[in-house]
């Protein structure tokens, strides 16, 4: 059974979310923003394998545990391809601004608009949605919608970063995202969930 947990990283409080099969012991990681104790210790403790662990997008908040992660648990680093150079660039992905030091690393598998992820039976459908990054994306899985920074509940993305498009974060959301069922719970990087239902009728931004 596919279960998902939820823990703060970094110096953001980033949400990053642990999904695993309870029976299968496969899991993912989406966006360690830092390096967190109790994220270390639940993996452990139930012992899952993480296959991979797979970013919404570059900027610092969201990436800050990846490479220690990566390392920690032999998982590679799913990103989509347009986010090399914020993944490359401390100064587009702001790693020295909020960590003092720069974060620069290359993802191990460049993801595209549409791909499959084949995980513990079920898969994972990534949805590139441009706008608070080049790269962004969002993940759905089964109904669950890992939305990074692009849609928040009763709010939208940042736009006023290097290499973001105010233009283009609307639009991924209108085109992209509000197609899906409504019933499509939506877990973003900060704050609380939502529903694709819920986003539609009364975010603000809309």
């Amino acid at each position: 059974m596919l279960m998902m947990k939820q823990f703060y990283t970094g110096p953001l409080y980033v949400n990053t979310y642990l999904v695993y099969d309870n029976e299968k012991k496969n899991a993912f990681i989406v966006d360690p923003g830092g390096v967190s104790p109790a994220l270390t210790s639940f993996i452990e403790m139930n012992k899952l394998k993480v296959d991979f662990i797979i970013l919404t997008h570059g900027h610092a908040d969201h990436i800050g545990g990846a490479e220690e992660y990566r390392d920690k648990f032999k998982a590679p680093i799913y990103a989509h391809k347009d986010e090399k150079e914020m993944l490359e660039s401390p100064m587009y992905n702001s790693s020295r601004a909020l960590f003092g030091k720069s974060i620069s690393f290359m993802a191990d598998k460049w993801l595209a608009d549409k791909e499959i992820i084949p995980f513990a039976g079920t898969e994972l459908k990534i949805i590139h949605t441009p706008g608070h990054s080049p790269g962004g994306i969002c993940i759905l899985v089964e109904k669950w919608l890992f939305s990074g920074d692009t849609l928040f509940a009763g709010s939208v993305g940042r736009t006023d970063f290097p290499l973001c498009s105010h233009y283009a974060l609307f639009e991924s959301i209108r085109e992209k995202l509000f197609i899906l069922d409504e019933d499509v719970e939506v877990y973003p990087g900060h704050e609380g969930s939502s529903t694709i239902g819920n986003e539609k009728k009364y975010n603000p931004f809309f």
